[in-house]
């Protein structure tokens, strides 16, 4: 187990000579035993001292890594594999030739007395691991081979009061080292780079670079090879044309759709916008997505630390404010999780609230509005099993009960459809993919309509403008769609085989 030693010092040096002391004393330790081919089980991973916000640590750990894993990532960067063996192979025989003299140096009676300072230190430490208030990340590798990382991570997970995990299943000993691994990225995905004393999820975002881009992008290319989306925008003149020219450039531009069962469509919509038009989406998402009342069972918060990556942020009037200021381009949907957990027979209906949730701040801001609509999940499955079927069920209904607990409430003064929803899952029957489409209405102009907008009927008029706008996109491309001779998955994959798998699916003509 990890020995966590915290300590209030006023002179600094006099704890880092005392560090580095103990930890020649562990090094030394495990040579010795080392030599003495005794094999057991080390207590200790590693020892961190914190003096005074610096931190010392040191790892005693003579394993570089998986031997095999860095074999295969030198083959990749091509560099000469006999090499690499011989240097990794040389330095346990170096290093076992000094294990006499390390002996003479480290009397047992010195080594006994010192392990049992630590023993006691350990302890201490251990039980005063609950007043630690500062926030905490640990890292955690679920293949080391040398110690216990991911329980003695689950146990200071539990023992720590504002803590997270990451856990990295396929990662060993030497996490640091591993050539897919990105200190920078696992830190922003966790929310833990600010720059003041409180996360602020629009000033302190940092857009994802190519390689975190790439690695998201590749982590979902199933469902964008799967799908083979199909993008269609309004140009300034009406007309309708391939692709998203036109999607304005300079922001602020709000985004305002339908959203789909599951919310299946957002991977392709945010990676082709990345791809295409270099734009980050900045979503506005559901709470859970960023904080858990309580642990239990939903998915941990690792599970959307990609979406924090690209930019989503928890729905709040402070951050859809701070979004459009900053002229960000921002995706809304107000139907939000009642459409995306809709019922059985519920396929592309608006939920939509009632009061017109989003025209008035974009009016201050001169946001240029554009309502899209998006169509194919009635090719990818159907609800078989949903809300209104699982709360008959005693068991079912206990479940939702407690996912819904753990989750943060929303639109607790709203009634009706839109009004908090239960978290569940429905029953869905999947079919064989067919094709996702998306059209992007006309953009609607707000600047200089501020004025005009403060009056409530006016107001109600262009938010039942927008919704009726999102309702003829959605109409168009279940029209339109008929005509796709390669909507099916089927013809599509011929077509690939044919003109190569990265060459684009033709589609209808707008």
């Amino acid at each position: 187990m990890p020995l966590e030693i915290v300590m209030q010092a006023r002179d600094r040096q006099i704890w880092a000579m005392i560090f580095w002391d103990l930890s020649a004393v562990l090094n030394r330790a495990l040579l010795e035993i080392l030599g003495k081919k005794i094999y057991v089980t080390l207590a200790c991973k590693y020892t961190r001292f914190i003096v005074d916000g610096i931190q010392f640590t040191n790892s005693f750990s003579y394993l570089h890594g998986d031997p095999l894993r860095m074999a295969v990532d030198n083959l990749i960067e091509g560099l000469p594999l006999q090499t690499k063996i011989g240097d990794q192979s040389r330095d346990p025989f170096t290093v076992s030739s000094y294990l006499p003299v390390i002996n003479d140096m480290m009397p047992k009676e010195t080594l006994r007395w010192k392990l049992e300072m630590l023993k006691s230190a350990s302890a201490y430490a251990n039980s005063r691991l609950h007043a630690v208030k500062a926030q905490t990340l640990i890292l955690s590798s679920g293949r080391d081979q040398l110690l216990p990382s991911r329980e003695e991570g689950e146990r200071l997970r539990l023992a720590l009061s504002h803590c997270q995990i990451r856990r990295f299943n396929d990662s060993r000993h030497a996490l640091f080292l591993e050539d897919d691994f990105d200190l920078v990225t696992v830190i922003k995905g966790a929310g833990f780079y600010r720059c003041g004393k409180y996360l602020d999820y629009v000033s302190d975002f940092i857009p994802p670079t190519p390689s975190e881009f790439k690695k998201t992008f590749e982590s979902d290319r199933w469902i964008y090879v799967a799908t083979a989306p199909v993008m269609l925008s309004t140009l300034e003149d009406g007309k309708i044309v391939k692709g998203l020219a036109g999607i304005p450039s300079e922001g602020p531009v709000l985004f305002v759709g339908y959203h789909m069962l599951l919310g299946l469509e957002l991977t392709p919509l945010v990676s082709q916008f990345m791809i295409e038009r270099n734009i980050v989406l900045r979503g506005i998402a559901h709470p859970m997505m960023f904080k858990k009342l309580k642990d239990g069972k939903l998915p941990e918060l690792s599970q959307y630390d990609k979406i924090r990556i690209m930019g989503a942020v928890p729905v709040s009037g402070t951050n859809f404010f701070k979004l459009l200021s900053s002229k960000s381009h921002v995706l809304l949907y107000p139907g939000g999780m009642r459409e995306a957990l809709h019922r059985k027979g519920e396929e592309y209906k608006l939920f939509w609230p009632e009061q017109s949730e989003f025209v008035r701040m974009a009016a201050r801001f001169g946001a240029k509005i554009v309502p899209f609509g998006a169509v194919g999940e009635d090719d990818i499955g159907q609800v078989v099993f949903d809300y209104d079927d699982l709360m008959k069920i005693p068991y079912f209904r206990n479940e939702i009960n407690e996912l819904t607990s753990e989750a943060a409430h929303l639109r607790t003064d709203a009634s009706g459809e839109v009004a908090n929803q239960d978290v569940h899952l429905p029953g869905i029957l999947p079919k064989v993919p067919g094709r996702f489409y998306y059209y992007f209405g006309k953009p609607i102009e707000t600047a200089g309509r501020k004025q005009e907008l403060r009056d409530r009927k006016k107001c109600h008029e262009l938010y039942l403008e927008v919704k009726s706008e999102v309702e003829k996109c959605i109409s168009y491309l279940k029209e339109k769609r008929e005509s796709d001779p390669y909507r099916n998955l089927l013809p599509r994959l011929i077509y690939q085989a044919t003109h190569g798998f990265t060459s684009e699916v033709p589609t209808f003509e707008p």
